[in-house]
């Protein structure tokens, strides 16, 4: 479903993705793990194409992400055609970027009812349907502002699931919670992984829901993928000395 193919990504001068070669399969759960700093959410963002990519290729269900190619050239897309392609990209970011002047329901029919065209009706049942699936019915009605950061992040996730696309990104989304309110929203992405069927990237420090949840976990560092496995392989038996150092650090 996702092919990262031989990846650069540079700021200035610097480069943050080295060479980044990842498959990620139709129906997986792969779990990005790995120091500030070391590429995943970069990664994540040249996935729908937030960030452009300095060489390589990234391709989602076999079309290329981004850009076209001609003569052996890429060539980046217009915005409009970017962001069709992002329609078919879920992504949930570590800050809800809800709008704050809709409802729940409202925020999570607003994309099909734009985007997609889809009449008000089927948008605001499939909406409802969606917030009962992360545990908010009964909270439709409710403003942003009105709810608990554990619950404005499950309203983005229905959001996202909104568009019915073929993959789904969270971007470290427990990162901004308070501790309680982390379990709440693991849950309703475990169902997703679990019983939704979709294709999932997780960049997260939460390694029990890695261990959990994960058909392969990466880690990376310094813009490198280091190791790749199983979550038995990665978080418990590593290979690699910078692995072993990170988890050594995070696990203790």
């Amino acid at each position: 479903m996702i092919t990262i193919d031989a990846v650069d990504k540079y700021y200035g001068h610097t480069q943050v993705l080295h060479e980044v070669d990842l498959d990620v399969a139709e129906g997986e759960t792969v779990c990005i793990i790995g120091p500030s700093g070391s590429g995943k959410s970069t990664l994540l963002r040249c996935v729908n194409h937030l960030e452009e990519i300095g060489a390589g290729r990234i391709r989602v269900d076999g079309h290329l992400v981004g850009y076209r190619e001609q003569g052996g050239r890429l060539h980046e897309l217009r915005e409009r055609e970017a962001c069709r392609q992002r329609v078919e990209i879920g992504m949930v970011f570590q800050h809800f970027n809800l709008f704050p002047h809709m409802t729940a329901l409202e925020n999570v029919a607003f994309g099909p009812i734009r985007v997609q065209g889809r009449s008000r009706q089927w948008a605001r049942t499939y909406a409802r349907e969606l917030l009962g699936r992360v545990g908010l019915a009964g909270k439709e009605d409710s403003y942003p502002s009105r709810l608990s950061g554990g619950q404005q992040q499950r309203v983005a996730i229905a959001r996202a699931m909104a568009m019915q696309p073929k993959v789904m990104l969270f971007d470290e989304p427990t990162s901004a919670l308070d501790p309680e309110l982390v379990g709440e929203v693991l849950a309703v992405m475990k169902d997703l992984a679990v019983t939704g069927g979709i294709t999932m990237v997780v960049v997260t420090h939460e390694m029990g829901f890695a261990r959990e949840v994960a058909d392969r976990v990466v880690f990376m560092d310094a813009g490198r993928i280091v190791e790749t496995g199983t979550p038995q392989q990665v978080l418990d038996a590593p290979r690699h000395e910078r692995t072993k150092a990170f988890l050594s650090a995070v696990l203790h």
